[in-house]
């Protein structure tokens, strides 16, 4: 009877190499597991700052409303009314950053990313986290807490006569950049854990 060494070395080291794969697939589940417990905290707390977010555009319409009607009807207005307005708007957008990224709500094109599989559309996820959202809010950040110090110190309020105190917006500016840096971390782990799971057939 022939035997053929080739053959079975080849057959022990396709096994040998399935057998690393799993391994390694093994180590990944359990490594992406904390960090999706991580994960869920941020989800949780942009979760929370999102729903505190829709009442404060219930505040700005009242806010805005208000001042409207008191300077066309009792020709009385003040520029803290509308610096607070301001604010207002400035925490909308800020502090709603990262809900809004939760959700998967902002703009993107998706004419050829909606037409791959889910694993390559995580990888696109994960290489635009890594290569875009995280490092520019990471620049923002770097940027902007100098900026907020200052101000805070300084107690700079505003040039406008009966003006508010301006470092209240650009606390929002750090928190807000901080809380969007967070769900970007959040989702890339989140995209990481799609690649992590088997790979069913016929994908």
């Amino acid at each position: 009877m022939f035997k053929y060494p080739g053959l079975r070395e080849s057959a022990a080291g396709r096994a040998s190499e399935a057998g690393h794969r799993c391994s390694v697939r093994n180590i990944e589940k359990l490594e992406v597991k904390p960090l999706l417990r991580i994960a869920s905290v941020i989800d949780a707390i942009n979760e929370r700052v999102g729903r505190a977010v829709y009442w404060l555009v219930l505040v700005t319409v009242l806010v805005s409303a208000g001042n409207a009607v008191s300077r066309k009807v009792f020709d009385l207005s003040s520029n803290s009314l509308l610096e607070i307005q301001w604010y207002l708007f400035a925490a909308i957008f800020l502090l709603g950053a990262g809900y809004t990224l939760k959700r998967n709500e902002h703009v993107r094109i998706d004419v050829l990313a909606g037409r791959f599989s889910p694993r390559t559309q995580a990888w696109i996820d994960i290489l635009g986290g890594l290569l875009f959202l995280l490092p520019m809010t990471s620049v923002v950040l770097y940027y902007s807490w100098p900026y907020f110090v200052t101000s805070i110190v300084s107690q700079e309020s505003s040039s406008n006569p009966g003006g508010l105190i301006v470092w209240p917006a650009k606390a929002l500016i750090v928190i807000g950049f901080g809380l969007l840096f967070l769900q970007g971390v959040a989702e890339t782990i989140k995209r990481i854990n799609v690649l992590a799971q088997p790979v069913e057939k016929g994908r």
